[in-house]
């Protein structure tokens, strides 16, 4: 047996998560056993159990971990036993998670951790530093650098490490946040940080940029943004990649804009990515770790007994990944 937290309804978080003993998983052919260290706590975990329909008739909830392969399945290198990892997908069209002391899963979505990167870190890398990097490839491909690259929510969990990534990579990043999450956003390497909440972000984004506008957006809320294409924020011929909307349902965008400023529109799931880009994003994400070059802002670390506690910090807007840590 080992400890888990689990629901078997949709509801509000102290309502419907459980926290106690469930079955030890094994390993199948092709996959590893994991003993986890740390889980990550994303909104999409937080929108599911809310309410999106349950993949099993009980969900052990979190796509994100990290911790020390215990056992493998047959067709895998026994050499793995004992290898430290992060993993993607852990309960992505599955039931269970990483909400819990184990999981068994297939070998590939768990990826070699460096010694030097702690488990709670690791633990936000399957989700937030996917999305972001795969953002950022979408956006950057054509530009040169020293363009204005758009980021909204810069001091968000995604939006910190994209702002950090196309910093370092020598865009300039115009980022939105709130006044006491600016300081966030600039210390990940933000040239300029619009208030979202006090100012006109396309008035402000054409005066940063002389009239010209941005030459990509990298958009964590498209309901938002997509009002702001129709004054110009977008610049000719750039792209709009887009990762998440917080609205539901579908959203009206400006054709004729998009059509007469051959506005290139980009969107991604970072749950399906394609083979290719999965694989090299995780190589370009290796890289970042091997030169300490990504930081990870946690907002919270808790126990799994708090796992309600956590949704609810993610529901408020945490200044920060929230993770939860195993005994």
């Amino acid at each position: 047996m080992m400890k888990a937290a689990w629901y078997t309804q949709n509801g509000a978080a102290r309502d419907v998560l459980t926290v106690g003993a469930q079955p030890r998983p094994a390993p199948q052919a092709g996959e590893v056993l994991v003993r986890l260290h740390a889980s990550g706590v994303n909104p999409s975990d937080v929108k599911s159990r809310r309410g999106r329909p349950l993949v099993g008739p009980l969900v052990i909830p979190h796509s994100d971990g990290a911790g020390v392969i215990e056992a493998v399945g047959e067709g895998v290198a026994a050499s793995r036993v004992g290898e430290r990892v992060w993993i993607w997908n852990g309960q992505w069209q599955r039931p269970f998670g990483t909400a819990a002391e184990y999981i068994a899963l297939p070998a590939a979505q768990a990826v070699r951790l460096p010694d030097a990167v702690d488990f709670a870190a690791a633990s936000c890398f399957g989700i937030p530093a996917l999305t972001a990097l795969q953002g950022v490839r979408l956006a950057t491909r054509t530009l040169p650098p020293g363009a204005p690259i758009l980021v909204t929510g810069a001091a968000s969990a995604v939006g910190h490490y994209v702002t950090q990534i196309a910093a370092q990579r020598g865009y300039r990043v115009i980022g939105t946040a709130s006044a006491k999450r600016a300081a966030i956003a600039r210390e990940a390497g933000a040239a300029d940080v619009i208030d979202y909440k006090s100012e006109d972000v396309a008035a402000r984004v054409l005066e940063l940029t002389d009239g010209r506008g941005v030459a990509a957006i990298i958009d964590m809320d498209l309901s938002t943004t997509a009002p702001l294409l129709a004054k110009g924020v977008l610049a000719p011929h750039g792209v709009h990649a887009c990762y998440g909307s917080n609205a539901i349902g579908d959203q009206p965008v400006p054709f004729r804009d998009l059509l007469f400023r051959s506005i290139d529109l980009q969107f991604f799931l970072v749950y399906d990515l394609k083979p290719r880009d999965r694989s090299e994003t995780i190589a370009e994400l290796d890289a970042l770790l091997a030169r300490a070059a990504l930081k990870t802002r946690i907002a919270a670390r808790l126990p799994l007994e708090k796992i309600a506690e956590a949704h609810e910090l993610v529901e408020q807007g945490a200044d920060g990944n929230v993770v939860l840590e195993m005994p």
